[in-house]
């Protein structure tokens, strides 16, 4: 039986699930970083915790059990678990801001939430019921299961993530409408899971959900469709979407692996003309199903890549299995173990040295964090080693071959060397273990990929070696071919990317080339073997074997058996760590000759009979051209954050790249690669629509030049980067450095001076400029002038010290740029308005806008985290009017900014004679 259709079953044990509607913390998704506090963080041997737990009523906790992705090989003992945090009982004040009651120890339902105004604001004077904007929305009694479900599919519970952070589809972070998004969001997401054969439409919830909400329905409905996490997959009702003659750009897939073909049919969806090139003869890239076969029609299925489903709760891969109608098998917990001789390893010993292990684990977190940065630079193993060295004089030679065992798994989990895992990062991605059994799918997972790659239009043998990416689109050269388009996606495997085998024109950015070099890429071997009978039993899915050589604990250290799912008599033995890449070089007689004398060993002291196998596979996926090894890992010296690096755009959104190493979530995993497939969809149609919009633009410059101004000036309300009189904005979906800016600098009242360091009789060339059009915009409104930079540079500009003077001298004199008016920005400056105008999309501007954490100008983490809410400045000016940040009270002001349409023409003329020849044309 599908353990996805018991989804919904499952999840309504559970005790009713208490949202917290407070804003989410600085960094909604962070990585284990053991400079920060995590007593109760995602490294503990025995249980993982959500992150960001809030801190109060810690002592209520509700725990949804999970498998360990280091536990890949072999089930966890002890359960694993999700911990949520309980809501506290919670008022609604006269602001719309939600606070805490005193009674913080109380649980109670979402739904039966109780808001009432605070009448002892002093700001109110009188108070009434408030409004039903104001209030939380109540769709079902189901909340609770609703949120389980959304969470397994990568939600948190209680905040937002940060792509819908930079989605916008709340204008305010924290507020009602935040929670009352994540019930509409939760609730779709739902709706979805209990029959995902359907195309679910957002008429289907209009009578759920409070007329007032309904606008807030459209977002999130659009919002969940167009990033995948709802209509996705193999359905015929979803199929039927994509359109018979595509009516968008054209965009050419590098690699028909799973994030290859996951995008491909989510991009054909969406309208796009799609080639797909693949160097292999067959689609699945590192999902490869080869049917074995021999004599009297004898046959299995043996995966010889991937082939685990890990978290079926959540796995987008069990969605397209339930869609198909194919039932998983779930991989069963016994796993026992056999010593050198054959011989099972005594239960007791088996547990006792696996307790020591998981306590090793345990005691590695806890170094990490005394450590702190330095742990960056120590591998895991190197801690594991100095740990075990004090059980040394402890345990006997069984106890330390088990214990090598266990690294061996742990090698087998990660597809790397113990001695160059991140001891810092190497299990970063825990805290995102998707809910549910690890399952095979009978038949292999060869089956889903023919299902995704049905009608997807892949040119096969096309071995791709140069990629050119430019303003005017890409060039995809495989052999002496050349494939144009609009946008490219590389789904291509890292070590392919590490390799250099293929040629960016132009280079990679320097930031993304330092990434792929600090991930690690590690291997995992297999020898698949068909038998004539099962001679092994079909009691267990899982079965071990122990080494006395710690250089070859990784060899044939655990089987799998596929007789219960392969259609025939299939064991499989991995080869893992330092015995994987040595297997590389092994004779395949070899090899098959060893993996017979550990069965024989195993099997005939019980009377069992060993077969020669009909039929044998030895994979070699580290000297594979098109992979160059099995899946990524976090090596010593790289972090979580790479992932992120790796996943960035390039070429102002023409070159985009997917696959399981971009994904820090879900790394090393199947349904990572295909979730990353969905993720680049999303963000190439972004980036389709902004061209669009920019290119109407740019057809009509004279008639758009007023709403272009317009926009500028609605941008610039909410900005990215703030300090002093300065103001940035840019695209928050690329983090390249080098990408685009837009800089203003506001004159108007004078302030008082800031010496930050500088010396009193310090003067430059600026100073007197500066002066004069403060004085001169004094008494009158604020000045805007503009200027195009890097990110990069915006980032160097706000550390500047010595004030905005200095500031001033560093842009024109060091920086080399010109400040000019609105209209001498230019058209290329009206493409990167237009673009993020429609990154933020048509929305409402926030009463509260998010600004950015200042702090160092590296640029370290990928995504620049959200610090506080900026409020609006009330100073006096010098006639002791009212200034509203910075502009006069009674002038055309909106939100406090001053419209640049309503100067007048003889103050637009003395403007233009101040910057003429000095900044630059206005």
């Amino acid at each position: 039986m599908n353990p996805l259709d018991q989804a919904v079953d499952q999840f309504s044990s559970f005790p009713p699930l208490q949202f917290i509607p407070y804003p989410p913390p600085l960094n909604p998704n962070p990585s284990p970083n053991p400079n920060l506090n995590s007593s109760s963080g995602p490294h503990n041997g025995t249980e993982t915790s959500i992150e960001n737990p809030s801190p109060i009523a810690t002592n209520h906790l509700l725990s949804l059990t999970i498998p360990k992705k280091r536990r890949r090989g072999r089930p966890q003992r002890k359960a694993t678990s999700f911990l949520f945090s309980p809501i506290p009982n919670l008022t609604l004040n006269g602001n719309n801001g939600l606070v805490p009651s005193s009674s913080s120890s109380s649980v109670a339902s979402i739904s039966a939430l109780s808001f009432r105004p605070n009448v002892g604001n002093p700001n109110s004077s009188t108070q009434s019921v408030a409004d039903t904007a104001d209030e939380i929305i109540v769709i079902n009694k189901e909340s609770t299961s609703e949120a389980l479900i959304a969470l397994s599919a990568g939600f948190p519970a209680d905040s937002l993530t940060e792509e819908e952070i930079d989605a916008r589809i709340v204008p305010v972070i924290g507020g009602i409408e935040q929670v009352n998004y994540i019930l509409i969001r939760n609730h779709i997401i739902a709706k979805w899971r209990e029959n995902v054969s359907i195309w679910v439409t957002k008429e289907m919830f209009v009578d759920a959900i409070p007329e007032h909400c309904h606008a807030l329905l459209d977002s999130t409905y659009n919002y969940l469709v167009s990033h995948g996490y709802i209509n996705f997959g193999v359905a015929p009702a979803i199929k039927e979407k994509i359109p018979v003659e595509p009516n968008k750009p054209s965009v050419i897939v590098i690699g028909a692996g799973l994030a290859g073909l996951a995008a491909a049919r989510q991009l054909m969806r969406f309208g796009f003309k799609v080639t797909v090139l693949e160097g292999r003869k067959r689609a699945g890239g590192r999902v490869y199903t080869k049917k074995m076969e021999g004599g009297n029609r004898v046959c299995a299925a043996a995966d010889l890549g991937g082939s685990v489903l890990t978290g079926t709760l959540g796995n987008p891969l069990g969605i397209v299995a339930r869609q198909l109608g194919y039932p998983l098998h779930k991989v069963r917990d016994k796993c026992p173990l056999y010593s050198l001789d054959g011989k099972p390893v005594d239960p007791d010993m088996d547990m006792k040295v696996e307790t020591a292990f998981n306590r090793l684990l345990d005691k590695a977190s806890r170094l990490r964090q005394l450590m702190g940065e330095v742990s960056v630079d120590v591998s895991l193993g190197a801690a594991l080693e100095t740990f075990w060295q004090a059980y040394g004089d402890a345990v006997n030679a069984e106890e330390m071959n088990l214990f090598n065992w266990h690294l061996a798994n742990l090698e087998y989990a990660n597809a790397g060397l113990l001695s160059k895992l991140s001891l810092a990062f190497w299990d970063q991605d825990d805290p995102y273990d998707m809910g549910g059994d690890h399952c095979f799918l009978p038949g292999g997972n060869g089956r889903l990929v023919q299902a995704l790659a049905e009608n997807v239009p892949i040119l096969y043998e096309k071995t791709v070696h140069t990629i050119r990416y430019g303003s005017d689109g890409v060039q995809v050269i495989a052999g002496g071919q050349v494939f144009e388009g609009d946008m490219a996606l590389c789904t291509v495997p890292l070590g392919v990317l590490k390799s250099g085998s293929i040629k960016f024109s132009p280079e990679l950015p320097q930031r993304k080339l330092d990434g792929i070099k600090r991930l690690g890429f590690g291997l995992l071997n297999k020898v698949a073997m068909l038998f004539p009978h099962v001679f092994w039993g079909t009691d267990l899915d899982t079965f071990g074997h122990l080494s006395d050589d710690p250089s070859r604990r990784g060899e044939f250290f655990l089987f799998y058996s596929y007789a219960t799912v392969a259609g025939g008599p299939l064991l499989i033995a991995l080869v893992a760590g330092e015995a994987a890449h040595k297997f590389e070089s092994m004779p395949p007689t070899d090899a098959v000759t060893r993996v017979l004398q550990i069965l024989k060993g195993i099997y005939e002291p019980q009377g069992i009979n060993v077969p020669e196998p009909i039929q044998t596979v030895c994979t070699r996926w580290g000297g594979d051209p098109f992979s160059l090894g099995s899946y990524s890992n976090i090596a010593v010296g790289a972090a979580g954050d790479d992932y992120d690096i790796l996943a960035e755009s390039v070429g102002d959104g023409r070159l985009f790249f997917a696959g399981e190493a971009t994904t820090r979530r879900y790394p090393a995993t199947m349904h990572g690669a295909f979730l990353t497939g969905l993720r680049e969809a999303a963000n190439m149609a972004h980036y389709a629509n902004a061209r669009t919009l920019r290119k109407k633009v740019d057809r009509s410059p004279s008639k758009n030049a007023y709403s272009c101004a317009s926009l500028l000036a609605d941008l610039f309300r909410e900005p990215d980067l703030e300090f002093g009189s300065y103001s940035v904005i840019f695209g928050r979906k690329n983090a390249d450095p080098k990408s685009a800016a837009i800089l203003r600098v506001t004159f108007s009242e004078p302030r008082k001076k800031s010496h930050e360091g500088a010396k009193p009789d310090q003067q430059h060339s600026n100073k007197l400029l500066f002066q004069q059009l403060q004085s001169h915009f004094n008494q009158q409104q604020q000045l805007h002038v503009y200027t195009l930079l890097t990110r990069q540079q915006a980032l160097e500009l706000r550390e500047v010290r010595g004030g905005d003077e200095m500031r001033l001298n560093y842009l024109c004199d060091k920086l080399g740029v010109k400040l000019v008016g609105r209209k001498g920005l230019g058209s290329t400056a009206d493409s990167v308005i237009a673009s993020i105008k429609a990154e933020r999309g048509n929305r409402r501007p926030a009463s509260t806008a998010l600004a950015l954490k200042s702090g160092t100008s590296k640029l370290k983490t990928g995504i620049l985290k959200r610090k506080m809410v900026r409020k609006a400045k009330i100073v006096r000016s010098s006639n002791g009017s009212k200034v509203v940040n910075g502009a006069p009270a009674n002038s055309n002001v909106v939100n406090g900014k001053v419209s640049e349409e309503t100067r007048s023409s003889e103050e637009t003329r003395t403007i233009d004679q101040m910057l003429l020849g000095t900044f630059g044309p206005v």
